[in-house]
């Protein structure tokens, strides 16, 4: 794989020399995943009331957007017992490469401990206060799973 140090090169630089080298070495998956996103940004910048600038902003929340599908996706193959196909290890594989651009999610331990705190913080007594508790937590830790976090609230105040 194509390697540069991250500070110095751009999301867009460091996919433009990943699908170059993907081509050279016959990286199918890679090459396949790659012309994806770019795809995406593309129709990003396209997109009615679209303001933004290219940057890596935008290639991060494309790219977390589409690892979440593919994310979502996969317990659909395995339900359906397509689980080991070729495909759900093509949306694997995927899900996988493109987190080396996404920011690393929290342990749902570490998670805990943040709800544990919105809860403290908040004084949430019951689930009538389960919004003002997420309202918190997506306030002050913008990273958080959301989908994790809401699961870990409604246990605490269930």
């Amino acid at each position: 794989m194509w390697s540069l140090e991250r500070d110095s090169v751009s999301i867009k630089e460091e996919l433009k020399h990943e699908l170059q080298d993907a081509m050279r070495t016959h990286d199918r998956n890679r090459a396949d995943v790659v012309r994806q996103i770019v795809t995406d940004v593309a129709r990003a910048l396209k997109a009615p009331g679209f303001t933004g600038e290219e940057d890596d902003a935008l290639y991060r929340t494309v790219i977390g957007s589409y690892a979440k599908k593919m994310s979502k996706a996969l317990p659909e193959y395995e339900r359906v017992g397509r689980g080991d196909s070729e495909a759900a290890d093509k949306l694997r594989y995927e899900v996988d490469y493109l987190g080396r651009w996404l920011p690393k999610t929290r342990s749902e331990d570490e998670l805990a401990a943040l709800v544990d705190a919105a809860i403290q913080a908040t004084g949430a007594a019951d689930m009538k206060a389960m919004g003002q508790v997420m309202g918190y937590l997506r306030k002050a830790h913008s990273d958080i799973d959301g989908a994790t976090a809401s699961r870990l609230v409604k246990a605490r105040l269930g």
